[in-house]
C-alpha cells in the first residue's frame, strides 16, 4: 500500500487586481457608476435579477441615478421577500430583464461599474448581457468590498451596513438595490479621496498603489498532494507560513503566489468544495457564472476533483434559490468540469470528501464544529452533507450519470494516476538521529567525564567507576549523543554561573556521565564511602541497593579521615537501554525566574532558526466530549437520554482540540537542516499575539529523530537562590544526611511544636513534594527514617495508581512491606532481573508498565505476565504491575528528594530564611488581611477546609495560612508593611521578626508598587497628597494602607497649621 501524504489548503489570490481591466485615465477625469442588484436567489445559473439601482458619479459628486424593479417571471421565494421587501405584486408589471439589461448598459457607458462584492453582481450582469445582447462584456470594474478590507484592514467585518456604520454614513433600507447602490457610492467617494491622500492619480495606480490584505481575502479550497520528498519539505513549508506569517480570523491561508513559488514537487487539485464554511475557486467561480475566467483560473490545477451531489446540501434550498439549485444542478455542473478538463488536458477525478468512515457519523462532526466554535450559522450543523467514506461501487454508482466509461475514468483510471505520479517511499518524518552539531563534542565529553572522576576516585579510577564510565561512555559516543550531554552540561553551567542551583528531572540521575559532568547532583553508582583527601582517594562500594547517605559514618583507614559517603545505586540501562541506543531524554529544572534566560542562551548555542518549543495537540476527554454533546442538543433544542449522550461523547473522545507547547521543551534542529524536513511549525493555539514557535506535529513523533531540551522552570531553585541570598551559606555544603533534618519527616520534634500547634504529626509544610496533605499522609503512615525511604516515598506520590489503589492495599493486606512494593520504574527492571527475566525482557516489560500499556494491551500483558508467573514472581506483583498507569524514575526521586532535605534543612537550622524565602515564592497570593497572624490564618484554613474542592489559588492561600500558623507556634512574627521598609515583592528578615512586602497588600498592583520603590529613592513622602499624586495611587488603596498603618507618619496634605 502506497501513503500518499497532502493536505486541504485555503488558498487566497493575492494577485487578484482591485480594478478589473483599469484604464488610463485620472481618477477625476472617471465616471463611475456604482450599482447593486437584489436576485431571487444565489446562483447565476437559475436565479433572476429583481432590482436593480445605480448611481452615476464623476469628480466626487453623484451626477445621474438609474432604479429599475424587474418581473423574473416567475415567483418571489418568500425568505428573498423577507430580506429585500420586494413583493410578487410589485414587480408584477415591471419589465422582463431582456427589456431592461440594453437600457443599463446605456445608462452605464463607458463609465466604471463599482460594486460592493462585485463578483457576485457582475455575474448576473454578464450573464443577461451574453444572453439577450449577445455581447461578451468587457468593462472596468471596481470591488469596493477590496478597497475596504486594504483601507480600513483592522476592522472584523466588511458588510455594507458595517462599513456605513464605521463611516459615519447612513443607510436606511438595506437590501434594496436602490438604496444599498447610494449607501455604497456614498462610501466610494470617501475610498477614492484616501487613494488621492496616497498620490494616487490615475485608475490603473490603484492597483500598484495597494497591497492585497491576505489575513481578511475570502480563501478558496486547494488540495495539495506531495509528490516527492522535495515536495514534502515545500508543502511543510506552505503549511508554516499558512499559520505563521499569513494567519486570520481563525484560519491558516497561503497566498497563491506563495503557493507557486514553492510547487516543485507537489500536485495542485481544484476541489470543488461549495459551501458555507469554504468553497473552490472553480466551483465559485462557476456558481458567479464567470465561465471565462473559470477557465483561464483552470489552467493553475494539476487535476479537477468532483464531489458527490450530497456534498452540497447545503446550497440546496427546497425551493431551488440556493446556490445550487438542485441535485440536478450538481450533475450539470460536474458534467461542466469534467468536459472543461477533456477540453484542457486536465485531469478530472472523483472524490468523497472524507470527514468521517461511516454514514451515521456525521452527527460527531457536527458536534464537533459546533462545540469548537467552527460553526456560527445555525444550518450548518443541521444537514448531512454525506462527508462520508464511499466503496468504488458506490461511487460508481454516485457518478453514473457522467457514463459509465466516463464513471470509470474519474472513479478509477484517474485516481491512479494520479497514485502513479507519486514517489513509493515519501518519509514524513525521516529515518535516522539528528543530533546538533557541536566541534569535538565527543572528546570533550570524554575529558570533562574522566577529569571529574579522577578528581573525585583518584587516577587510577576503582575497577567498578572505570568500567561503568567505559560502558556510558561507548553508549553516548557510538550512538551519536554526545551533544546531548554537552548541551545539557553548557545550560547548567550557565545557570549556576549567574547563581541559580538547577534540579535534575527524569532519568539522568542513571547517568554517571551525567554525574561527571555536572549535569545532575545524582551519582548512580552503588552506595560508597569516599575519602576527599586527595593524597588518599580511598574508597570503599557496598554493591547492593541502597543509598549511599544512609551508610554509618566512617572513618578512613588509611589517612584517618572522615568519608564521605554518595551513591544510590540506579542502573543507567533505565535511561538509555541495554544496548545504549535509546535517545537519552535529559529534563531539567531551572529557576523559574531564569528560565527565559536558558532558552535564549540555547538559541545563543544553536541559531535562533534552529530552535523550536515542542509543540503538543490536546485531544477532547470524556468530561469536555459531552460537555460538547450536552451544548450541541440543548442549544438546538433537540432530546437526547443520558445513555446517547454518553454514546456520543464517546465517539467524540481524542478528537483534537488544541495546540499548545510543552513547559519547557526546545527542540533542535542541526545546523545545515531545516525543520521543514520534519515538520512544519506554528504558534501556539495559532495565538496571533505569541512569540513562540512551536512544531505543529506533537513533539513524541520526532523524539528518535531531534534532540528535544526539557530547561523547565521550577520553584525549588528560586527558594534556594533567596536561601542564599538571606544566610551566605553554600547550598552543597548543606549535609543531606543531618539527623535533625530527617525527624521532620516523621514527626514535628525539630522544630520545637506540638503537632496540637500546627495541625499536623510531620513538619513538612513547606518542603517541596513533601507538604501536600496527600504526601504527609503517606508520611504519616510509613514514618520514614532514611534517606532512602522518603526516596520511595518520592515515587510512591508522584507515581498515577502506584500507591492509591495499588501498593497502599497490599502492605495494608500484610501482603508486602515498604521495602518490598514497587514504587519506582527502576525498582521493576532490577527486581525481574533478581527474580531471573533475561535482562532485555526485564527492561521491555519495565518500560511497558511504567506508561500504563497493561490496561490498554491485555494481550502483550498476557504474554509479559506469563514470563513472570514462570520465574516465581507474586502474583500480587504481577496485579500491582497491571494497575499501574504512570511511574517516576528513580533518578527523578532522588533529585527530588536531595532538593526537600537541603530547604528541609533551613527550616530545622535556619528558620527566618526559610519562610521568608517560602513567603517571597508565595508573594503574589499573600494577603496580610488573613495571613499576618496566625490566629487570623487559623481562621481561614477552617474556611477553606468546608470547601469541598480548591482551585489553584486558594490551594496557594491553604499553603500560606499553614505557614503562618506555623511560624507564630515557633514565636516567627510578621511585621506589617511599612511605605519606607519593605521590599516591593519580597519578604525581608528584620530584627529576628519577617517584614512583609508592599504586594502584601490586596489591590496594590505591581506598577504602583515599582511607583513606591522608585519615589522613596527620590526622597521621603511628606504627606499622602505627595504620596498620592509621586505614585498614581488610587484612594482605596490609600484608604487600606491607612487602615493597616503603613502611612501612618504621614499628614494628609502638604500644607502646614499655624495653630
Amino acid at each position: 500500500m502506497k501513503a500518499i501524504f497532502g493536505c486541504e489548503m485555503y488558498m487566497i489570490d493575492d494577485e487578484a487586481p482591485m480594478v478589473t481591466n483599469p484604464k488610463d485615465k485620472k481618477i477625476d477625469d472617471e465616471e463611475f457608476v456604482v450599482f447593486d442588484i437584489e436576485t431571487t436567489g444565489l446562483n447565476s445559473h437559475t436565479n433572476e435579477i429583481i432590482e436593480i439601482g445605480a448611481v452615476k458619479i464623476k469628480a466626487g459628486r453623484i451626477v445621474d441615478r438609474y432604479s429599475q424593479l424587474i418581473n423574473p417571471g416567475r415567483p418571489i421565494p418568500y425568505h428573498i421577500t423577507e430580506i429585500t421587501s420586494i413583493t410578487d405584486e410589485q414587480v408584477a408589471n415591471e419589465p422582463k430583464i431582456d427589456k431592461v439589461i440594453g437600457k443599463f448598459v446605456d445608462f452605464v457607458g463607458d463609465a466604471v461599474l463599482v460594486a460592493h462584492n462585485a463578483p457576485f453582481d457582475m455575474g448576473f450582469i454578464k450573464r443577461d448581457i451574453k444572453k439577450y445582447l449577445n455581447i461578451d462584456y468587457q468593462c472596468s470594474v471596481i470591488d469596493t468590498l477590496q478597497m475596504a478590507r486594504d483601507l480600513f484592514p483592522d476592522l472584523k467585518k466588511y458588510g455594507l451596513g458595517d462599513l456605513n456604520k464605521t463611516l459615519g454614513l447612513a443607510l436606511e433600507k438595506h437590501h434594496r438595490a436602490v438604496d444599498d447602490s447610494q449607501a455604497t457610492a456614498n462610501m466610494f467617494i470617501i475610498f477614492l479621496e484616501k487613494y488621492k491622500e496616497k498620490g494616487l492619480e490615475y485608475m490603473k495606480d490603484i492597483n500598484t498603489g495597494f497591497e492585497v490584505n491576505v489575513k481578511k481575502q475570502s480563501l478558496k479550497n486547494v488540495m495539495v498532494l506531495v509528490k516527492t520528498q522535495a515536495g514534502l519539505k515545500n508543502m511543510y513549508r506552505l503549511v508554516s507560513e499558512a499559520h505563521i506569517k499569513y494567519f486570520g480570523n481563525k484560519k491558516a491561508r497561503i497566498p497563491k503566489s506563495v503557493l507557486i513559488e514553492n510547487r516543485e514537487g507537489l500536485i495542485i487539485g481544484s476541489s470543488l468544495t461549495a459551501h458555507f464554511m469554504n468553497t473552490g475557486e472553480l466551483a465559485d467561480l462557476y456558481l458567479r457564472h464567470d465561465l471565462e475566467k473559470l477557465e483561464e483560473a483552470a489552467k493553475f490545477y494539476d487535476y479537477i476533483e468532483l464531489l458527490p451531489k450530497s456534498t452540497y446540501n447545503e446550497l440546496i434550498e427546497k425551493d431551488g434559490t440556493g446556490a445550487l439549485g438542485s441535485y440536478e444542478e450538481v450533475e450539470k455542473m460536474n458534467k461542466y468540469f469534467y468536459n472543461l478538463g477533456k477540453r484542457l488536458g486536465i485531469l478530472v477525478t472523483a472524490s468523497s470528501n472524507v470527514h468521517y468512515l461511516d454514514e451515521n457519523e456525521d452527527i460527531i462532526r457536527s458536534i464537533l464544529l459546533y462545540g469548537s466554535g467552527t460553526v456560527y450559522n445555525s444550518r450548518q450543523y443541521s444537514i448531512n452533507n454525506g462527508f462520508y467514506f464511499r466503496t468504488t461501487d458506490e461511487m460508481l454508482k454516485e457518478f453514473s450519470y457522467l457514463g459509465e466509461d466516463e464513471a470509470k475514468e474519474v472513479v478509477i483510471t484517474n485516481t491512479n494516476k494520479i497514485a502513479d505520479m507519486i514517489e513509493s517511499e515519501i518519509k514524513p518524518i525521516p529515518e535516522g538521529f539528528y543530533p546538533p552539531k557541536m566541534e569535538n563534542a565527543e572528546e570533550i565529553v570524554k575529558s570533562m567525564t574522566y577529569e571529574k572522576a579522577y578528581r573525585i576516585y583518584g587516577n587510577p579510577l576503582p575497577e567498578i567507576v572505570s568500567a561503568r564510565l567505559e560502558r556510558e561512555l561507548n553508549a553516548i559516543i557510538n550512538n551519536g549523543f554526545s551533544v546531548l550531554y554537552l548541551s545539557a552540561q553548557k545550560l547548567v553551567k550557565k545557570s549556576l554561573d549567574n547563581g541559580y542551583l538547577v534540579g535534575s528531572r527524569g532519568s539522568v540521575g542513571s547517568s554517571l556521565v551525567a554525574f561527571m559532568m555536572g549535569i545532575t547532583e545524582v551519582n548512580a553508582l552503588y552506595p560508597h564511602y569516599i575519602c576527599d583527601n586527595p593524597e588518599c582517594k580511598y574508597s570503599e562500594f557496598i554493591e547492593k541497593e541502597g543509598v549511599g547517605i544512609d551508610l554509618p559514618d566512617k572513618i578512613c583507614p588509611k589517612c584517618g579521615a572522615k568519608l564521605r559517603k554518595d551513591g544510590y545505586s540506579i542502573p543507567f540501562e533505565v535511561f538509555m537501554g541495554f544496548k545504549g541506543d535509546k535517545v537519552p531524554d535529559i529534563d531539567l529544572n531551572f529557576s523559574g525566574e531564569y528560565q527565559s534566560e536558558i532558552h535564549r542562551y540555547c538559541e545563543e548555542l544553536f541559531g535562533k532558526e534552529n530552535v523550536f518549543k515542542a509543540g503538543t495537540i490536546s485531544t477532547l476527554a470524556e468530561k469536555n466530549a459531552e460537555a460538547y454533546v450536552r451544548k450541541y442538543f440543548e442549544d438546538n433544542n433537540l432530546n437526547a437520554v443520558r445513555a446517547e449522550i454518553i454514546r456520543l461523547g464517546r465517539l467524540c473522545q481524542g478528537a483534537k482540540k488544541t495546540t499548545g507547547q510543552h513547559p519547557g521543551g526546545m527542540v533542535i534542529v542541526p545546523q545545515g537542516n531545516s525543520i521543514y524536513e520534519f515538520c512544519p511549525v506554528q504558534r501556539p493555539a495559532n495565538d496571533e499575539t505569541s512569540e513562540s514557535t512551536t512544531t505543529h506535529y506533537d513533539y513524541h513523533v520526532m523524539d528518535e529523530q531531534l534532540v528535544k531540551l526539557d530547561i523547565l522552570g521550577h520553584d525549588d531553585p528560586t527558594t534556594i537562590k533567596l536561601l542564599q541570598e538571606y544566610t551566605n551559606m553554600e547550598i552543597k555544603d548543606i549535609p543531606l544526611a543531618d539527623k535533625d533534618t530527617l525527624k521532620i519527616f516523621s514527626s514535628t520534634e525539630s522544630l520545637g511544636v506540638t503537632p496540637e500547634q500546627i495541625g499536623t504529626e510531620i513538619g513538612t509544610y513547606g518542603i517541596p513534594e513533601f507538604g501536600t496533605g496527600f504526601v504527609r499522609q503517606m508520611l504519616i503512615d510509613t514514618r520514614p527514617t532514611t534517606f532512602a525511604e522518603l526516596v520511595r516515598i518520592s515515587g510512591l506520590s508522584h507515581g498515577t495508581n502506584v500507591w492509591l489503589n495499588n501498593a497502599q492495599e497490599f502492605v495494608r493486606n500484610g501482603q508486602a512491606t515498604l521495602s518490598q512494593i514497587i514504587t519506582v520504574r527502576d525498582d521493576i527492571m532490577n527486581y525481574l532481573i533478581d527474580q531471573g527475566l533475561d535482562n532485555s525482557d526485564a527492561f521491555k516489560i519495565m518500560e511497558f508498565v511504567r506508561k500504563g500499556k497493561p490496561k490498554k494491551e491485555p494481550e502483550n500483558w498476557e504474554k509479559y505476565s506469563t514470563m513472570m508467573k514462570e520465574k516465581n514472581v507474586p502474583d500480587w506483583y504481577i496485579e500491582s504491575c497491571r494497575r499501574i498507569e504512570y511511574m517516576f524514575p528513580k533518578g527523578h526521586a532522588v533529585a527530588y528528594v536531595m532538593m526537600a532535605m537541603r530547604i528541609a534543612y533551613f527550616k530545622v537550622h535556619q528558620p527566618l530564611a526559610f519562610y521568608a524565602a517560602f513567603l517571597s515564592r508565595k508573594a503574589d497570593d499573600f494577603d496580610m488581611e488573613f495571613m499576618s497572624r496566625g490566629i487570623l490564618a487559623k481562621q481561614k484554613l477552617e474556611e477553606l477546609s468546608k470547601e469541598p474542592k480548591l482551585d489553584p489559588k486558594k490551594k496557594n492561600e491553604q499553603a500560606i495560612c499553614e505557614i503562618v500558623v506555623e511560624m507564630e507556634a515557633r514565636g516567627i512574627e510578621l511585621l506589617p508593611v511599612d511605605i519606607y521598609l519593605s521590599d516591593g515583592k519580597k519578604f525581608t528578615i528584620e530584627d529576628n521578626k519577617i517584614r512583609i512586602p508592599l504586594i502584601g497588600i490586596n489591590g496594590l498592583g505591581g506598577s504602583v508598587i515599582d511607583a513606591i520603590v522608585k519615589e522613596r529613592e527620590e526622597g521621603k513622602f511628606i504627606s499622602v497628597e505627595d504620596l498620592k499624586r509621586r505614585t498614581k495611587m488610587q484612594q482605596p488603596v490609600i484608604d487600606k494602607l491607612k487602615n493597616i498603618g503603613a502611612i501612618s507618619s504621614l499628614s494628609e496634605t502638604n500644607q502646614i497649621s499655624l495653630f
